[in-house]
């Protein structure tokens, strides 16, 4: 294989239609907010928790903002939040970050990366934008957001074809978040995870929903072999057969995951090397220190 072919992106979502969903969107946005209303409000007690004034701040991404001091600067890859906003506002790709580096204290993003078809880059790019003990806190979809819907959607359409293509977008793992941290640069990691379930009368409501967050479908490779109608009808039927409880009400599971890391900084605590400590964990413990393969002796 030709060595430019290996080094080519990999591009799984279409950024054209993630910024087209996400414009069609704005205008009945508050009407489908819920998820970015909630995580906002998650992601402002956890910047609460740090006692810490920070200056140059910026929001990655415009549907509910975290940080709302006027002086924040908010960027997003549409226009369309424009208007929604009261913060000075940037028009960007989030792949293609045009910050200067180590011009940044703070960089927080709601419900954003999970549309990046090169996250570690994207990372990457932050990480360089802050300056030294910079801090950098994210919330984006996780790998089990949707999973009734997508094998739903998987059951229907191998039952009516045979075989199945990708219908609902892939997100990252939290087994991964870490050291896509790490990879990036970034000192301290901290990841976790919650997993929202909101209950929809149908699957029809809840792909309308989706559609009123600009959150569906935007892969590169959308299979067109089976007519939507058909395949979304069947596939609701089984969503209800499947995972309906006694009310009638079908879940959707939301995965969110939270990056949290620290820019490098001669200041922050650093790990003791092996060997260096004064004192013998035996000796705190008030206990006898054995060396490995060593018994104890029977105390007389």
């Amino acid at each position: 294989m030709h060595s430019d072919a290996v080094s080519q992106p990999i591009h799984i979502f279409d950024r054209k239609r993630v910024r087209q969903k996400r414009s069609r969107a704005a205008a009945n946005f508050c009407e489908h907010d819920f998820l970015f209303r909630e995580i906002k409000d998650r992601l402002t007690d956890r910047l609460l928790d740090i006692d810490r004034a920070f200056e140059v701040t910026f929001n990655l991404g415009a549907r509910h903002p975290v940080i709302t001091e006027r002086t924040a600067i908010t960027a997003d890859l549409t226009t369309a939040y424009r208007k929604t906003v009261a913060l000075p506002y940037l028009v960007l790709d989030e792949e293609f970050l045009p910050i200067a580096k180590n011009s940044l204290d703070l960089v927080v993003s709601n419900l954003c990366l999970h549309w990046t078809n090169d996250l570690p880059g994207t990372l990457l790019q932050i990480c360089q934008a802050l300056k030294p003990d910079g801090l950098f806190l994210a919330a984006f979809l996780g790998g089990d957001t949707l999973i009734e819907l997508r094998s739903s959607l998987m059951e229907a359409e191998m039952e009516i074809t045979g075989g199945a293509g990708p219908r609902v977008s892939p997100f990252a793992d939290i087994r991964d978040a870490g050291g896509l941290l790490q990879r990036a640069g970034f000192a301290l990691p901290v990841t976790d995870q919650d997993k929202i379930t909101v209950t929809y009368d149908n699957a029809f409501k809840l792909m309308a929903d989706l559609r009123g967050m600009g959150e569906s479908n935007a892969l590169v490779e959308m299979p067109r072999a089976v007519p939507r109608r058909l395949l979304f009808a069947r596939a609701a039927e089984i969503y209800h057969e499947r995972f309906a409880n006694d009310e009638g009400r079908i879940p959707a599971t939301f995965e969110v995951l939270y990056l949290h890391g620290w820019t490098p900084a001669d200041t922050q605590p650093k790990p003791l090397k092996p060997g260096s400590a004064r004192g013998r964990l035996a000796d705190a413990l008030n206990s006898l220190e054995l060396s490995a393969g060593e018994k104890a002796k029977p105390q007389t």
